[in-house]
């Protein structure tokens, strides 16, 4: 579960083969057997994880690329997130 810590840094857990498919992510997670479509955006957020960053850093990011509110924005980064964590599909620094 995602905390308020702002230090917070997610990345991508190993283990995992990521492929386009028309403009959208699709992943294997090797751990457990299972196929993810992460979708455009959400690929887009997986690729801003191959190293550590914090979800405001996500935010901001993303803000930048796309006409976004950032309360609208933090949500669904943090829920994209949750998903993640709840898969084992990406490792938290604090």
């Amino acid at each position: 579960m995602i905390t308020n810590q702002l230090d917070t840094k997610y990345s991508q857990s190993p283990g995992n083969i990521v492929s386009d498919m028309d403009g959208e992510k699709v992943m294997l997670s090797v751990s457990n057997g299972k196929y993810y479509n992460l979708g455009e955006l959400g690929g887009e957020i997986w690729e801003l994880m191959k190293e550590p960053i914090t979800i405001q850093e996500l935010v901001t990011t993303l803000q930048s690329q796309y006409n976004v509110d950032q309360t609208d924005c933090k949500e669904h980064v943090t829920d994209f997130l949750n998903q993640l964590l709840e898969q084992g599909l990406v490792s938290t620094y604090s």
